[in-house]
């Protein structure tokens, strides 16, 4: 038997391998539409999340400005370094609206102190009921909300510097 058909069920096998490997390193596309987007938000009427700040409910959201909703937690590894660029947007005029998802207002309030604090309101979210009313899948994640109170963008994942521009953009469609 000659040497190349004795080595050509391993090519194979390689071909198929680093096909495979290049098909999940790079997927057709990591957009993950929002099925609520142009929808109103849920009704809600949340305790506060902390002391110190006004509790949270749908009305909040029916003041004629859009808002970001901002989910997030005390025990939130990249909530930790999204809250300097919600920080940013808050000083560029961004109304910014928290959620605590399953957090003690102790725990948040040492959060806030830690990391610094850009929230208007910040409502308590214990059983994460409205977290999955709104189709949330993880903290920290956001939303844009019209002056109307509804959803105009879901941002999944940490608000990074990079993404400033677009949700200012956002911000400015919602308006």
């Amino acid at each position: 038997m000659s040497r190349a058909v004795r080595f050509a069920p391993l090519a194979v096998f390689l071909v198929i391998v680093i096909a495979l490997i290049w098909r999940l390193a790079t997927p057709t596309s990591t957009f993950v539409p929002s099925r609520l987007e142009g929808k109103p938000l849920p009704a809600f009427d949340l305790g506060p999340g902390v002391d110190t700040k006004p509790a949270l409910s749908t009305r909040d959201f029916a003041d004629g400005q859009p808002h970001i909703l901002n989910i997030f937690a005390s025990w939130c590894v990249p909530c930790v370094s999204e809250v300097k660029v919600l920080q940013e947007l808050k000083a560029r005029g961004a109304a910014i609206e928290g959620i605590a998802i399953r957090d003690t207002p102790e725990d948040v309030a040492a959060f806030l102190a830690r990391n610094g604090d850009p929230y208007d309101r910040i409502g308590s979210d214990p059983q994460s009921a409205l977290q999955i009313a709104l189709g949330s899948s993880g903290v920290p994640e956001s939303f844009i909300i019209d002056g109307r109170g509804v959803i105009r963008y879901q941002h999944i994942g940490p608000i990074e510097r990079s993404d400033i521009g677009m949700i200012e953009h956002k911000l400015e469609q919602a308006r």
